[in-house]
């Protein structure tokens, strides 16, 4: 299969910007490559968007350009000219572009610095940031059941929240509502457990779809680590050596599990 030039666009932004979702899109066939990249292209340029600017005004603006382009795509109307949001629009259905648009809306608490309100408040931004790309990337593949995907997205992205936790902090963000070892652990072992359901129901999610769960192919390493020592969280130390990142990875791509 030949990548148009605005494939090949957002695979080089990926590159760039997202070398783990890289990684997995390239452990995935050549047909689901052109799928995902402009949805992974998305992601690395919603997720930059608040920090860019210090004008919490500029950074609105330009998570409302997305949500616009998103919208754009979910009516069915001429949709703008960009190096990423045209070929999203040939991956995406409008249901899809729905889901993605809660996705940008949840991505305002990074603009400010207010802590999260209480545990539901995390929860829905988990959900709606992570579990949300995952549902759209997998269902944009194959067929594949909603609660699953939450699930595992969920397990996902809290994995990898508390590697980004040492960055959010030195940005002047208050990313966990209880930072104590106690806390960290309870909240990876609640990752745990959805990321055990979700494998428990892996037969809802279709052989096509699959690909798009390449993703998460740390979230167990890096969960079973922050229950056993908290403390790394903090020291930034639940990144995988260089060998053992490809070697599991090259293994979840081979045996199709996750």
């Amino acid at each position: 299969m030949q990548f148009d030039d605005d494939v090949k666009a957002c695979a080089a932004l990926v590159h760039r910007a997202d070398p783990d979702r890289f990684m997995a899109a390239m452990a995935a066939p050549i047909a689901a490559r052109s799928v995902l990249f402009p949805i992974y292209a998305m992601n690395v340029e919603v997720a930059r968007a608040p920090w860019v600017t210090q004008e919490a005004m500029i950074a609105e603006m330009r998570l409302q350009w997305w949500r616009d382009a998103l919208q754009e795509i979910a009516e069915g109307q001429t949709v703008r000219r960009h190096e990423v949001v045209t070929p999203l629009s040939r991956v995406i259905s409008p249901h899809l572009a729905a889901t993605l648009d809660e996705y940008v809306a949840v991505r305002r608490w990074d603009i400010y610095r207010d802590p999260f309100e209480d545990e539901s408040h995390f929860e829905a931004y988990i959900n709606h940031s992570s579990a949300s790309l995952m549902v759209a990337s997998a269902q944009a593949l194959g067929a594949a059941d909603e609660t699953v995907l939450r699930d595992y997205g969920y397990a996902v992205g809290v994995s990898n929240w508390l590697r980004a936790i040492p960055d959010l902090e030195s940005r002047g963000r208050i990313p966990l509502l209880d930072g104590t070892p106690e806390g960290v652990r309870s909240l990876a072992a609640n990752a745990q457990d959805r990321l055990q359901r979700a494998r428990l129901n892996s037969h809802a999610v279709s052989a096509e779809a699959r690909p798009a769960l390449f993703t998460g192919w740390q979230a167990d390493w890096v969960l079973r680590q922050a229950v056993a020592r908290p403390e790394r969280v903090a020291a930034g130390a639940l990144a995988q050596g260089e060998i053992r990142r490809r070697l599991s990875l090259m293994w979840a791509a081979a045996s199709g599990r996750w």
